[in-house]
């Protein structure tokens, strides 16, 4: 029927998706719920995925962008579950078998654990016909009794120094909020004031950051990007870069962009303020282009605020943020906290925890 189905696991959620004509709605629901509450889970199959996984692991290891951020997951949230990776340990790899996935699935999919997201060429009330056609017939066969540990957030640095590598990689982070915390807006509009910037791609001189502006007059300075990461109960919020191996340089870029936190927290002016909050509606606008995005953002708010937010919602929350409302939720997540920092590459230059510590906090008064 030309539909296009998958899957995929984040540290929080997994998701199994089909993309079809309007017409094959029904026959690709079908599909999933089959999925979900029959799975045959024959011994080939898995030793098949096995071997997928692992050559999957090996293309990840060549990602440096993932491989820092799994280490600053590991270093932020020692001995909590954030700190394992998406595809784990190799060892659970090669030794998990069926009798492992079907206490898996009998645990965690449970009706009350599932949502059910459409978007398109779909008809809401059509839906829910066949969501009950589909999945009515699901029942909870116990409430799931695994107790998470609660996200506990660590300031550290681990360096990971192999000079042959002729990049400095490194991540930069202070512990965030969660998704539902009222100050995730006020923490999008400073990551967007931060911005980022790739050589790359030209028009240093034109950003709006002033931070990429300044790294773009730097020679040394490769990339960067700001990034914020929300979890149910934390989150990371902070900058990844590239630079050239040059000591000096790479830990002038990493005070650069510790200054630049001081900044926003000591003097960022209304305008730029305003500025930045047009471009996070711009930009959250523009990641629900097509019904995909739209569907994942669906669930994703489902999942995370057990509810669908208006855009005029989105609207006034993002408006409601003044430069005093910025201001305050910079100098609580930011001034004075412990950050963690990862390098990797030629990292000759990166700056200790002590440093780091101290310029945290050092002309934020």
């Amino acid at each position: 029927m030309g539909a296009h189905l998958n899957a995929y696991t984040s540290r929080e959620q997994t998701v199994y998706y089909a993309k079809c004509f309007a017409k094959d709605v029904d026959r690709s629901m079908n599909i999933l719920a089959d999925i979900l509450q029959n799975p045959k889970l024959d011994e080939g199959a898995i030793d098949r995925e096995r071997h997928v996984i692992l050559r999957e692991m090996q293309e990840v290891e060549t990602n440096l962008q993932e491989v820092i951020f799994d280490h600053l997951h590991a270093i932020a949230y020692q001995g909590t579950p954030l700190s394992y990776n998406i595809l784990g340990p190799t060892e659970n790899i090669k030794s998990i078998n069926r009798a492992d996935l079907k206490q898996y699935i009998g645990q965690h999919y449970q009706p009350h654990q599932i949502y059910l997201a459409a978007a398109g060429g779909v008809d809401h009330a059509e839906l829910v016909k066949l969501a009950e056609k589909h999945f009515g017939d699901m029942k909870t066969s116990h409430i799931s009794e695994v107790e998470y540990p609660s996200a506990r957030y660590s300031g550290s640095t681990l360096n990971h120094r192999d000079d042959a590598m002729g990049l400095a990689h490194f991540a930069l982070a202070v512990e965030g909020c969660s998704w539902t915390n009222p100050d995730y807006f006020a923490l999008m509009i400073a990551n967007t004031l931060v911005g980022s910037w790739n050589r790359a791609q030209g028009g240093g001189r034109l950003m709006p950051s002033p931070f990429a502006r300044k790294a773009y007059e730097q020679k040394h300075p490769q990339s960067y990007m700001s990034f914020n990461t929300c979890y149910k109960d934390t989150g990371l919020w902070g900058v990844y870069g590239v630079c050239e191996p040059d000591k000096d340089a790479l830990r002038k870029f990493i005070g650069g962009v510790q200054s630049e936190w001081r900044r926003i927290f000591r003097s960022a002016s209304p305008g730029e303020v305003q500025r930045a909050k047009n471009l996070l509606k711009t930009l959250l606008l523009a990641q629900c282009d097509g019904s995909t995005a739209v569907c994942e953002d669906i669930g994703r708010q489902m999942l995370t605020y057990a509810r669908r937010i208006p855009l005029a919602e989105i609207d006034a929350r993002i408006e409601a943020v003044t430069p005093a409302v910025l201001k305050k939720v910079m100098g609580e997540y930011v001034y004075d906290r412990d950050p963690v920092l990862v390098g990797l590459g030629a990292t000759e230059g990166l700056p200790d925890q002590l440093l780091i510590k101290f310029q945290q906090s050092s002309g934020m008064d």
